[in-house]
């Protein structure tokens, strides 16, 4: 089920990401240093925006930026496929891969962690809004 969600503005931070990474993979490695540039830029306009750095989009962008910096030096390059699939899965489906490994975290949830709830977790459908909003048992930002 496709959710485009074009009036977000988040929406549209994910979709330029996507096609920078996507030329990135493609062979202009230009296009990973703007996706890190753009991912620092959403960061800081999601920390504003929230006025705390500790909120869940916050969170989200920070680690997704430390997996596009620990892919940049040549060798670990290949990495990049990752978050470019896996953006474009959130940009056209709204299935935030990221968000739900973040929501895990012992902080984000307030069930303990079982292979129940990591199934949960990452098969569930996508929701609208937080990955944190279709669970009961996760803390509320």
């Amino acid at each position: 089920m496709l959710m485009l969600e074009y009036k977000n503005i988040a929406w549209w931070y994910w979709l330029v990401t996507a096609i920078l990474l996507t030329l990135g993979v493609l062979g202009n490695g230009l296009g990973f240093i703007w996706a890190i540039a753009l991912t620092i830029f959403q960061l800081i306009h999601f920390i504003v925006r929230s006025g705390n750095i500790t909120a869940f989009p916050v969170q989200v962008r920070f680690w997704y930026l430390m997996l596009l910096w620990v892919a940049l030096p040549e060798p670990m390059q290949w990495l990049y496929w990752i978050p470019c699939i896996g953006t474009w899965a959130q940009v056209i489906f709204a299935y935030c891969a990221m968000a739900r490994m973040v929501s895990l975290l012992p902080w984000n949830r307030e069930e303990a962690f079982s292979l129940s709830l990591f199934t949960k977790t990452f098969l569930s459908r996508p929701v609208r809004g937080s990955v944190q909003q279709g669970f009961s048992g996760y803390k509320e930002d």
